[in-house]
């Protein structure tokens, strides 16, 4: 790919989410290294996610998200709506199950009615319905221009008690996702992360810090007029 086609390339939406586990005092978040095959990240340790898709626009929920955290989504968007953040907020979650198996929902509730084919249906097959209230919205990164991949992706955040699921087989050698591990926040941060993977690690915990007000503003990182920026929504 050309230098100018690349320049091109519009970020495709994606989110992903960060599982912390709070059981043990100092939280523990999840993370996955990606298998060394790939051509985006290879290697690196990351928080399961992907780009967003038609199907997530489809699911059935059972619990929607926090009306704070909507707002925050649909901050500086081309077509803002409930909808669409609803969609992330899904995507963020679809994502993780095919990653790492594991389903963030409920079971107390009654099973969606024709899931979306693929992923989602697998993961209805579960007993697990999603339920999008405990998601919080961290921050939001758009991989700057000139790259060969870019996502304009948005970060979530849950706690782990919100798994009700956990499917065996999704990470093994050969998958997207190579080896998961649990490690607090100071570990992580010498692991082989990508830069923005480091950078929203800090976000987490100064917003851990400062208790995970819904209300508090969120950073959003993208290129401007060539320069890397840190605004907030």
């Amino acid at each position: 790919m050309s230098e100018q086609a690349a320049q091109r390339i519009r970020p495709a939406d994606a989110a992903t989410l960060i599982l912390l586990d709070h059981r043990d005092g100092a939280p523990l978040v999840l993370l996955g290294r990606r298998h060394t095959a790939h051509k985006f990240m290879p290697g690196k340790f990351v928080f399961p996610g992907g780009r967003l898709e038609a199907s997530d626009r489809l699911m059935a929920i059972a619990g929607p998200l926090d009306a704070s955290v909507e707002q925050k989504l649909n901050a500086v968007t081309r077509r803002p709506s409930p909808s669409f953040a609803r969609a992330l907020a899904l995507a963020a979650v679809r994502e993780t199950f095919e990653e790492t198996g594991l389903a963030i929902g409920a079971r107390d509730c009654a099973p969606p009615r024709d899931p979306p084919q693929g992923a989602w249906s697998r993961f209805a097959a579960t007993g697990v319905v999603p339920v999008l209230a405990g998601l919080d919205f961290l921050a939001r990164a758009i991989t700057p221009p000139g790259r060969s991949k870019r996502f304009d992706t948005r970060f979530f955040v849950a706690d782990a008690a919100s798994i009700a699921h956990r499917e065996d087989g999704a990470v093994h050698e050969s998958a997207e996702l190579v080896e998961i591990v649990w490690i607090d926040l100071d570990k992580a941060a010498l692991l082989d992360l990508p830069a923005i993977t480091r950078i929203v690690l800090g976000d987490l915990a100064h917003a851990l810090a400062g208790g995970m007000s819904r209300s508090r503003p969120r950073p959003f990182y993208r290129e401007l007029r060539r320069k890397w920026v840190r605004e907030e929504l």
